[in-house]
C-alpha cells in the first residue's frame, strides 16, 4: 500500500510538472536581453527625473525607442548616455544639461512678515491652510519640503532669507523639488554656457502695486524688459515677466533696466565701468604742447615808432 502511495503520488507530481511547463512556455513574457545590459549601466538612483517610473522603465523605453533623441539620465548625463547607445547600437541625442533654479527673491528685508505659523512645518500642508507668513502668497514658504524630496542634496535653506537655493554642483535636475513645491515656484532650467542664466525671480500674478506692497523685489509687470529684449525672448502675461531660456542670448539689457532687481544673471563676471578717457603721453623725448591760455583782458600792441623823414632830406 506504501508502495502504491509512493508511485500515486510520483505520478501525479510529474503530470503536475509537465502542465506547469507547458503553462510557463504559453504565457512566457520575453523581454530583450539588453534592457538588463542598459540597467546595468545606468546609475540606479531611480529618481524618477527622466520621466519613467525608475531606471527599469527608463532601460526598456530605450531599447523600444527607434532614436534617443530627447531621453536623457539626469544623474549619469552623457557620459551614461554614450554606454546606452554603444549598447543598443543608436546614436545618442544631444541633450543639454539643466539646472533646478529658485524662482523667488522674497528675503526678510523684502518680504516682511504679517503673521505667524504655528502648524506642521510643511509647505504642502501650509499651502492649503493659508497664503503664508508674509504679504506674497506666491513665494516661498521656507519648510523645506524639497529638501526632503532632493536624494542628492542639491538643495537648501537659507536661514538668512528663508528662501530654498540650489547647488548647482550637486543638482542632477531630477525634478524632484520641481515637483514638491507647491508654490511651482522651482522650474527646471537650461544650465547655460559656463553655467550662466537670466531668469526672473518672481511668481507673483499680483498688480504692480500690490506686488511691490507685499515684497521689494517682486516684478511689477512694467514690461521695460520685453521692450529692451532684443531677441523677443521676455513675455508678460498675468502682471509677471517670464524669460525664455530657449530664445534667450544672455545679453543681460533686461537686467539693466528692471526696476526692481526682480530680474537675476548668475555666474556672470561683473560689468565694467567706464572709465573717463585720459589724454595721451606723449612719446619719449617729447613735450606735449600746453594749450594757450587767453585773458580776458584784451593783449595791448605798442605802437611802432615812426621816423620823421624831414630831417634826413
Amino acid at each position: 500500500m506504501i508502495l502504491i502511495a509512493v508511485i500515486s503520488l510520483g505520478a501525479i507530481g510529474a503530470v503536475g510538472a509537465i502542465f506547469l511547463y507547458a503553462a510557463s512556455k504559453k504565457f512566457e513574457v520575453y523581454e530583450d536581453p539588453r534592457i538588463a545590459q542598459v540597467q546595468g549601466v545606468l546609475p540606479g538612483a531611480n529618481c524618477g527625473g527622466c520621466g519613467y517610473p525608475g531606471c527599469a522603465g527608463f532601460a526598456g523605453a530605450c531599447v523600444k525607442a527607434d532614436s534617443l533623441e530627447g531621453m536623457l539620465c539626469p544623474v549619469g548625463g552623457a557620459p551614461v548616455m554614450a554606454k546606452v547607445a554603444t549598447i543598443l547600437g543608436k546614436e545618442a541625442g544631444a541633450t543639454e544639461p539643466m539646472v533646478a533654479v529658485v524662482r523667488c527673491n522674497g528675503t526678510c528685508q523684502a518680504r516682511p512678515r504679517t503673521s505667524a505659523y504655528d502648524g506642521t512645518k510643511s509647505c504642502a500642508i501650509a499651502s492649503t491652510t493659508y497664503g503664508g507668513e508674509t504679504g506674497c502668497s506666491y513665494g516661498c514658504l521656507g519648510y523645506g519640503d524639497c529638501v526632503a524630496a532632493c536624494t542628492f542634496d542639491a538643495i537648501h535653506i537659507n536661514p538668512i532669507t528663508g528662501i530654498a537655493e540650489v547647488d548647482e554642483e550637486k543638482c542632477v535636475s531630477c525634478g524632484a523639488c520641481v515637483k514638491a513645491c507647491p508654490k511651482n515656484i522651482i522650474e527646471l532650467r537650461k544650465k547655460g554656457p559656463k553655467s550662466r542664466r537670466v531668469y526672473v525671480s518672481c511668481v507673483n500674478k499680483d498688480k504692480g502695486a500690490v506686488a511691490r506692497k507685499a515684497c521689494a523685489n517682486a516684478c511689477i509687470g512694467c514690461g521695460k524688459c520685453a521692450k529692451e529684449c532684443p531677441f523677443e525672448a521676455i513675455t508678460v502675461a498675468n502682471n509677471v515677466a517670464y524669460i525664455d531660456y530657449t530664445k534667450c542670448r544672455l545679453c543681460r539689457k533686461c537686467e539693466a533696466v528692471c526696476p526692481t532687481g526682480a530680474i537675476h544673471a548668475l555666474n556672470f563676471p561683473p560689468r565694467k565701468e567706464a572709465t573717463p578717457t585720459q589724454p595721451k603721453a606723449a612719446p619719449e623725448g617729447m613735450t606735449m604742447a600746453q594749450p594757450k591760455v587767453t585773458s580776458a583782458k584784451p593783449e595791448v600792441v605798442p605802437q611802432a615808432k615812426v621816423e620823421d623823414k624831414t630831417s634826413l632830406n
